[in-house]
């Protein structure tokens, strides 16, 4: 069999068995099935999901990474190989994402013994709880890695197109709940209380002007208050208002303006109204920051391996692959998965003619990244790739 079928048929069995993130146990067991068939090495580093494997000896260490969680959802696509799960589906494209990098670690396998150090794959666990790529760092699995990659497939870009760009690339994605508390009292007799839902409906308005008025027309922020509950009958004014959201950012910097304008608001608004108002923020993963160079470099190599390369301006979706970047520089990136439907939604569907020209991209990439990093590392190592000004911390 092919390494083109091997990976369809990969895509295919990953597509009609979904697991949820943290649950993606048969899932370890069919990418670490398909990885020994290979004799690639598997790193036996203790994730509970997931797998890590190598190929090639020695240093510099190139790290990949794909995730492999599937989203609550019930699938709608018009297709044979429909998810069998109920509340399952891969809605985010991470068995496309899985069967691509299955693909480059069956090329680059057939060339171990020309490869100029290591190249370690990160079959990553729980990327829509935002925690997995956490976890694997937890375990080791940047353990000597020198550079990393990833991907995301982007299903308004054809299958032959690639984009990324230098610095931010997806934002800060944080979520917020906010609890406001009156004095309930009959809905007749108002007057005796203190209304929170009219608190709360102040307070989600003066939060519109966060970005409006608060931040920089140049500097890109959302926040969204997407749920609003309060009271359980007709005629009761309620105690409390329960509300939830997101705030989006680019920066450090204006994530913390963000964070502290919303508490004054919320804090201010409702004392002003004779209640309280308070404010409960949890971080979630911070901003992807691309290091300029190793964008330059997976542009290139697109190119050569025939891909149209589009800019692109930074997303305010979430990567927990930032959390990568905050311990060795990289790059993330998009290649088209062409669906007539959004990520998560119930009837996308990729292009399933991206999967191998994909692989043979990761597989060209990472080449020319270890290639790089030796280069690099031979001729002067304070100027390396892994110790140069770019490196996040």
């Amino acid at each position: 069999m092919s390494i083109d079928d091997t990976i369809q048929t990969l895509f295919l069995e990953l597509h009609q068995n979904p697991e949820l993130s943290n649950q993606e146990f048969e899932t370890t067991k069919r990418i670490r099935s398909y990885l020994e068939k290979a004799g690639i090495r598997i790193l036996e580093l203790g994730a509970k999901t997931g797998v890590i494997a190598e190929v090639g000896q020695g240093s510099p260490v190139l790290a990949i990474r794909a995730d492999i969680d599937a989203l609550p959802i019930d699938e709608q696509a018009e297709c044979d190989y429909r998810s069998k799960n109920n509340q399952a589906m891969h809605a985010c494209g991470h068995d496309v994402h899985t069967s691509i990098l299955m693909g480059a670690a069956y090329l680059l396998k057939a060339q171990e013994q020309d490869l100029q150090g290591t190249v370690r794959f990160l079959f990553q666990p729980a990327e829509e709880n935002f925690n997995g790529a956490l976890e694997l760092i937890d375990v080791g699995a940047l353990n000597g890695v020198d550079a990393i990659f990833g991907l995301h497939n982007n299903p308004a870009l054809t299958i032959n197109q690639m984009t990324s760009c230098a610095g931010p690339f997806s934002a800060n994605v944080d979520r917020i709940e906010i609890t406001v508390t009156g004095v309930g009292a009959h809905a007749a007799r108002p007057e005796a209380g203190v209304d929170p839902i009219v608190i709360g409906a102040q307070i989600v308005t003066a939060i519109q002007t966060i970005v409006s008025r608060s931040i920089s027309g140049l500097d890109a922020a959302v926040v969204s208050i997407t749920k609003f509950l309060a009271g359980n009958t007709w005629n009761v004014i309620p105690e409390t208002v329960e509300m939830e959201g997101t705030v989006r950012t680019l920066t450090p910097q204006v994530r913390e303006q963000v964070k502290t304008t919303l508490k004054t608001i919320v804090e201010n608004i409702a004392a002003g109204m004779g209640g309280k108002g308070e404010l409960r923020w949890f971080d979630g993963p911070p901003s992807v920051i691309n290091v300029a160079s190793w964008v330059e470099l997976a542009k290139k190599v697109a190119q050569q391996v025939g891909y149209e390369v589009i800019d692109v301006e930074p997303s305010l979706g979430g990567e927990d692959f930032a959390h990568y970047l905050h311990h060795v520089p990289g790059a993330f990136l998009n290649l088209g998965s062409q669906s007539d439907y959004a990520l998560h939604h119930p009837k996308f569907k990729i292009d399933r003619d991206m999967i191998m020209p994909a692989a043979n991209y990761w597989f060209e990439l990472a080449k020319a990244a270890l290639t790089t990093l030796h280069s690099s590392l031979n001729s002067n190592p304070k100027n390396s790739p892994e110790n140069s000004s770019e490196k996040n911390h």
